[in-house]
Formats: C-alpha cells, structure tokens, sequence
C-alpha cells in the first residue's frame, strides 16, 4: 500500500493530504511544503509528579538593567533566566535601548552576548560610540543561523543574550522563510528552553508587522515570559515602553525615555513632560492620572469649532475614542449644549495614551472651556469619573493622586467626595455631586 503523503503550509501549520497552491486558512500562496514524518520510538521513564508543597522553591535575585525605568516595567528588574520578548516598529529605538542596557550590565561584571542578524560587527560598534558606550564585556555574534547562534550561547556561557532581532534567526532545516512563524515558533523554543536549563536570560527583539502585529501573527507571545511595547509619542520625542504580558510581575507598569542624540534617557518627573507652563488658557484641563503604582498630571486639551459639514467631526489622539463620544453625550444630555454644531478634537500632551477613566472629568471640563470660551484656573486640576446620568463617581488612589498635584504645587482640586482623604500638602478640596455643579463653579468663576 502507498504511503499516505501529507503537506503542511508554512506559514500556518494548515496540514493537508495534497498540495495546495493557497492555503484555506491563512490564504498564503505557493506555502505548502510536503512533510517527512520521521517515526521514533522513545524508551523513558514517566516523571512523578509533585505537589507543591514538595518542591524545592529559592526565589531568584533581581539585578538592575541600570534604568530604573525599564526595571520598573520588568517588575523590579531582571530575572535570571528569563525570556523579554521588546516589540515595536522599526526605528523607534529597540536596539537603541537594548544596547544601552548591554553596557550597563557588562559594566555590573555580567557576560553579556549581543546576537545580531541585521548588523556587522562595524555598524552595531559605531552605533556604540554614537551613543558613547564602550562595551568591553560585550560579545558580538553577527549571525542568523540559530542552530550556530545558540550553540555558541550553550558553550560561552553568558549571563544575558541580546538577540536583534529574533525574526533573522532561521533553522536551514526548516523549509521556510526567516521570519516565518514555524521559524518564529521554533527559535523561540529552543530559546526558553536554553534560558530555563542553563540559567540565561534573554532579551528578543521583535519588530511589529505592516498589520501592525508583534514578530509576525503574534504566535510567540504565549512562549516568553515577559512582553514588552515600545511607543513612541506624538511628538516623536517622548518613548513609553508598557507591559502586556509579566510572569514576574505587574503588567500595568509603564517607562518613560526621551530620545536625544546620545540614545536613551530617563524621565525621572513625568508631569514637567506632560503639563505646559502655562496651565491657565482655554481649553486645556489639568488631571492626576495613574499607570501601574505611579502617579502624574496630564494635560488635556480639548478644541472646539462650528462646522459647515452635516455630520461634525470627532478626532481623539490619546484617548480612546469610544470614550470621548461618551462625554460628550453625557455632556450634551445634561447641560443642553448643541455639540452636534461643532467640531471636537481632543488631545493630551506628550501624546501619552491614557486609559486612566479618572481624567473623565477634566476631558469634559476642557471640552466646556473651549466651548464656551472661557479659561479655568490655573492652580487647579480635575478628578474624578463621570457616570452615565452625569454624576461623579469616585476613582481609587486618591490619596496618591492627590499628593502628587499638591507637590507640583496645585492649590484646589474639584472632586467628587470621598470618606477619608489623607493630603500631604494643604490642597483645596471643591467636592461635587455631578457635572451641572462643576460647571456652574466653573461659569461664575470665569
């Protein structure tokens, strides 16, 4: 009898008995390849299995990466042999903070290994002297043979491996592209498998797709321990590098690095990046947000303008737009305003991505402002979450959030109450009930 044959397509694992010239579940053209099924027989002994209580636990030590933003993100710093998987689009700065942090931990003793695909030795050592570090301890292996990368790994022994970027690693046995996710997949397993026997950590760079996916159909995520984003702002100045995905730790964490010419630098004070000197204009509102367990001011800045065209236009650049439509329903439903005449754009500085709903307040204040062309006061900020029926809700941290605006110097806060409130500074509190209150003030004020 003919052996059965069987096809699998590249770029999905989709198993056929034929070739195919698309693939019915991706749509992938010309990507069948036949497979050699090699049968095996494995003679072993079947594990006995523990209980938790039986198994012999000593927790890691963390070492620094020599950012303690970046150490914040990873959950208080590194974990030895960890797998940090750092995605992002091409040229907002990867290997840029990564060779950054290769120098600080060859400067902490530790034998680091920068595994290129994408540069030669010379390129990645004058980038290094643009961004003047010296990298003595770091050991550079420009190739994009897995099995020869990781191999060499296995026999030098390094504490940490860079490797840029993991979508230029291949296996030549594997009848597929570079980048492709059964290459992907399979130097990804390889990768946790070396970083769990041997101790090593491991930083991947992944670069985001033309879809917009992390290192092809994100079908590597689920394999590493810790997922890291890399954004840029608006403005092209600031970086945010967040956490989607921490076996270490929290995932709310976000980094703030600002680019210049000699790489990567921390923002040690947020507010001075997100708030303006001037605060007391039209249009622009004041609110304490939370990412993670930190807390900072965030500007908003809300434009209104009469529009000519049936329906008016909404434009949301840092917050989710769903959101905005929903104030200015809320807005619209109580106070009577004819907002379906006008045009809104609403914007935070810095072009930070806010997802805090404690800032709901200060989107609609600045929204009002601009509308009715008045300005709010400088010295003060807005707090609090807006229920649908147009009442203030109150928001966790309070206490946290309320520090921070009293040393940066705010003087009032308007607020929806609270039961116990424990403020470093004296701070004024204005407590409010609902939105027609706070605007009221807000009207007899300007």
């Amino acid at each position: 009898m003919k052996p059965s044959r069987l096809f699998q397509c590249q770029a999905c694992g989709y198993q056929a008995s034929g070739w195919l010239g698309r693939c019915p579940n991706c749509g992938e053209w010309d990507s069948f390849k036949e497979k050699k099924d090699k049968l095996e027989e494995f003679n072993f002994d079947l594990p006995e299995p523990k209980t938790l209580s039986q198994v012999d636990f000593q927790e890691e030590p963390r070492f620094s990466s020599g950012f303690s933003e970046f150490d914040r993100v990873l959950g208080g710093g590194v974990v030895k042999g960890s797998v940090v998987l750092v995605g992002g689009e091409p040229g907002i700065g990867k290997s840029t903070l990564l060779l950054q942090v290769a120098s600080n931990l060859a400067s902490q003793n530790k034998k680091v290994f920068y595994v290129s695909g994408e540069e030669s030795p010379p390129q990645i050592t004058m980038r290094a002297k643009r961004l003047n570090r010296s990298l003595p301890e770091v050991y550079l292996l420009c190739e994009t043979n897995a099995q020869v990368a990781l191999e060499s790994v296995k026999e030098n022994q390094p504490e940490v491996v860079i490797v840029d970027s993991i979508q230029s690693l291949y296996f030549p046995e594997i009848p597929s592209l570079p980048g492709s996710p059964n290459q992907l997949r399979e130097a990804t397993l390889k990768i946790v498998e070396i970083a769990k026997k041997e101790g090593i950590t491991f930083f991947l760079i992944g670069q985001v797709t033309k879809e917009g996916q992390l290192a092809g159909p994100k079908v590597i995520e689920h394999l590493v321990d810790t997922v890291l984003y890399f954004e840029s702002s608006l403005s092209d100045l600031h970086r945010v590098i967040r956490s989607v995905k921490n076996r270490f730790g929290s995932t709310d964490e976000v980094g703030i690095f600002e680019m210049g010419p000699a790489g990567l630098r921390e923002v040690e004070n947020p507010t001075s990046h997100f708030v303006s000197q001037s605060l007391e204009r039209k249009g622009a509102a004041v609110a304490p947000v939370m990412e993670g367990s930190r807390t900072f001011l965030l500007e908003l800045q809300a434009l209104t303008n009469r529009t000519f065209f049936p329906n008016p236009r909404r434009l949301s650049l840092g917050i989710d737009l769903n959101r905005l439509l929903l104030i200015l329903a809320i807005l619209e439903k109580n106070v009577s305003l004819r907002l379906f005449e006008y045009d809104v754009y609403l914007s935070t500085a810095g072009g930070l991505r806010l997802n805090d709903p404690a800032a709901d307040l200060a989107v609609l204040v600045s929204v009002f402002s601009s509308l009715k062309d008045i300005a709010l006061p400088g010295e003060m900020i807005f707090l609090g979450e807006i229920g649908l029926g147009g009442e203030l809700r109150p928001v966790p941290f309070i206490n946290l959030r309320l520090r921070e605006a009293a040393k940066l110097g705010f003087k009032s806060v308007i607020m929806p109450k609270y039961d116990k409130i424990e403020a470093e500074k004296p701070i004024k509190l204005i407590f409010k009930k609902n939105i027609k209150e706070v605007l009221g003030l807000l009207l007899e004020n300007g």
